[in-house]
């Protein structure tokens, strides 16, 4: 495995259990229909959470959630529009980016609830 899909799969684990140790429940991760893809879909306090994971090993160039961009969040929705009705949820949905900057083991977690909205298409 590319040592950026280490780190990616190690910030995705770290991200999950961020969430978990908050009180969030994981139902999916990773989750793919066609050519979509959903980071982690937990729910808490009666929420879909939609969770876009992003790590980076540092902030140099670009901060993590910059790289969520309009074309990102885009599929993001559609991918999220696909779970819902395959899965037949019915409970109010949120968009959030959580970031792990560092390296595996010693991530620094930030978690930004309601990131982004649904745009109209």
């Amino acid at each position: 495995m590319a040592s950026h899909n280490t780190l990616g799969k190690a910030g995705e684990d770290a991200a999950a259990k961020y969430l978990e140790q908050n009180g969030y429940t994981i139902l999916h991760r990773n989750w793919r229909k066609n050519h979509l893809e959903l980071d982690i879909v937990a729910t808490h306090a009666g929420e879909l959470i939609v969770v876009e994971v992003k790590t980076r090993s540092n902030t140099e160039y670009i901060e993590p959630q910059d790289a969520v961009n309009w074309l990102k969040v885009r599929r993001i929705v559609v991918a999220a529009d696909a779970y819902i009705k395959h899965f037949g949820v019915d409970a109010p949905v949120r968009f959030d980016i959580l970031t792990a900057v560092g390296e595996p083991g010693a991530f620094k977690i930030e978690h930004i609830k309601d990131a982004f909205y649904p745009p109209m298409f």
